[in-house]
């Protein structure tokens, strides 16, 4: 099964780029203490974020060489629960919230944010089951895979923590958060028709 790469990269893109926790405290940090004072705990996340990717890899792949039935069961969950993203993604609003003072977040709360993301979890486990599955009993490519993965979540916390004052102001915007919203809800609509070959 050969990877398909368009609802690859819509699905990774709206997942890590999209308001989450890591994203949100990202720009929350920035904005009270500055870009470069909150790079140890963007280290913290991306590093959590590759051992997790990693992790998740070589389970799905014990998973799938012992239960192969399980394959296609697997890319309906997963579409399912991108249909789940895609509806909350539609609803999103756009809250930062305000913290005071103290200093900023290092290395150890970010990689702790990570491990302990429940949403991590089900984003890996349906990459590396459906999407990323060809590359699961390959050590190298599943290395690289996680590396890259953590690349992109640490360019996600960076762009919203560098422009954290414009990202919040512009998105209390009611009609700019609707176009914004139905754009990703429609590109993760595309990746869960095009993980169970409907497109």
């Amino acid at each position: 099964m050969a990877i398909n790469f368009l609802p690859l990269l819509s699905y990774v893109f709206i997942c890590t780029f999209t308001p989450g926790p890591s994203n949100i405290t990202s720009t929350s940090l920035a904005l009270l203490h500055g870009y470069r004072n909150t790079l140890w705990y963007q280290g913290g996340l991306a590093v959590g974020v590759f051992i997790f990717m990693w992790l998740t890899g070589l389970v799905s792949a014990a998973l799938l060489q012992l239960f192969p039935v399980l394959e296609p069961f697997l890319r309906y969950v997963g579409a399912a629960y991108i249909l789940y993203l895609a509806y909350h993604v539609a609803r999103a609003t756009y809250v930062f919230a305000d913290q005071e003072g103290g200093k900023p977040l290092g290395f150890t709360h970010g990689f702790l944010l990570q491990i302990l993301n429940p949403k991590l979890f089900f984003y890996a486990l349906t990459l590396f089951a459906t999407f990323l599955a060809p590359i699961t009993g390959n050590m190298i490519w599943l290395t690289l895979a996680a590396f890259l993965l953590a690349a992109v979540s640490f360019g996600a916390t960076s762009v919203w923590a560098l422009f954290g004052t414009t990202i919040k102001r512009y998105l209390h915007v009611p009609r700019l958060q609707f176009v914004i919203n139905l754009i990703l809800a429609l590109s993760l609509l595309y990746a869960a028709l095009a993980l169970i070959e409907l497109v």
